[in-house]
């Protein structure tokens, strides 16, 4: 008589009849992970994918990541993911959001992993601890080689900063100023982009400050400046122009400075000589004494940059620079 055939089915450990088979074609260290689900372990999804495939997702993740913490938890599951997460091939993918750790939060792992990322050669993680270093923590060598090397990578903020730099002379001595090198600095951004680099070029034309003086390119420059800006604050594209970097760093040094004013009861770090730039959202810090620019009108505002000086004029200044001004010159017709 004829024996009756079997079709396969799950058995009582939940395999199916053919899977033991297939086992037995697998590596040692894979056959140990699926034979582990026969005595009721969780087998882990991707522990058959190899490491390039892996590491291509968590590369795809980080580009994508809107914060540290979506980097941070796709190295919890496991240790492999853990070590993957840290290697170059990400590092070097993550997002300006990515990168951008808040003050409140900074610590020597949040430093420990923004050099990671820059010696991965994250241009986004040069550029944001290059401003750490030179404006809060002190390192300002360090910081303008990490800005010096995201400029080199066309970075359009990185380029703006050093611009900065150039027409304060910051971290050197008054002579130390090249207005002539901060425009070159600025066109190359202006040009990649940066509407703050386009608004400085425009002023600095108008001006004749490191350039010649050409009021009417100088005014294009800023209407265009204008015009630029309400298309990305309409369209969001500064997520993808570098300029949601700068919001970043300097919302870090604003956050910085306010935090180290809290705890020492409003007084800084004690060092009453330098000055914040009095636009508020900017938060650059004198590097010496009477580095910033004053406003003409009143004395009493300090900006590291004409675009903050425009921004912060319209934005509330206008106001109170009048009345500093009246304020001024009455005590002047008193004395």
């Amino acid at each position: 008589m004829r024996k009756p055939t079997t079709r396969s089915g799950p058995n009582k450990h939940g395999s199916c009849g053919g899977g033991d088979r297939r086992v037995a074609t697998l590596p040692a260290k894979q056959k140990a992970a699926v034979s582990g689900g026969h005595r009721g372990v969780a087998v882990g999804a991707f522990d058959c994918l190899p490491d390039d495939l892996v590491l291509a997702v968590l590369a795809g993740l980080a580009a994508r990541a809107g914060c540290p913490a979506d980097l941070a938890a796709a190295a919890l599951p496991c240790r492999r993911f853990r070590d993957l997460a840290a290697h170059p091939a990400v590092l070097s993918r993550a997002s300006a959001a990515a990168v951008a750790v808040p003050a409140g939060r900074w610590s020597d792992a949040a430093h420990q992993f923004l050099r990671r990322c820059a010696a991965a050669g994250n241009l986004h993680a040069c550029y944001f601890l290059g401003m750490v270093r030179f404006y809060c923590v002190g390192g300002r060598a360090t910081g303008a080689a990490l800005l010096a090397r995201a400029a080199a990578g066309g970075h359009a903020a990185a380029l703006y900063a050093l611009a900065v730099v150039q027409f304060n002379g910051s971290g050197g001595v008054k002579a130390d100023k090249d207005p002539r090198a901060g425009v070159a600095l600025c066109a190359r951004a202006a040009w990649l982009g940066h509407v703050p680099a386009l608004r400085e070029l425009g002023h600095c034309i108008q001006d004749g400050y490191g350039a010649r003086r050409d009021a009417a390119t100088g005014r294009r420059f800023l209407l265009h400046a204008a015009a630029r800006e309400f298309l990305v604050s309409s369209s969001h594209t500064h997520r993808r122009n570098g300029q949601e970097e700068e919001d970043a760093a300097s919302r870090f040094m604003v956050e910085w400075w306010a935090l180290a004013a809290a705890k020492t009861g409003g007084e800084g770090d004690g060092d009453a000589d330098v000055r914040l730039c009095s636009h508020p959202r900017c938060g650059r810090r004198e590097t010496r004494r009477h580095e910033f620019r004053r406003c003409s009108a009143c004395g009493s505002a300090v900006y590291c940059s004409r675009e903050c000086q425009a921004l912060d004029w319209k934005r509330v200044h206008r106001g109170q620079c009048a009345a500093a001004a009246s304020r001024w010159l009455a005590a002047g017709n008193a004395q």
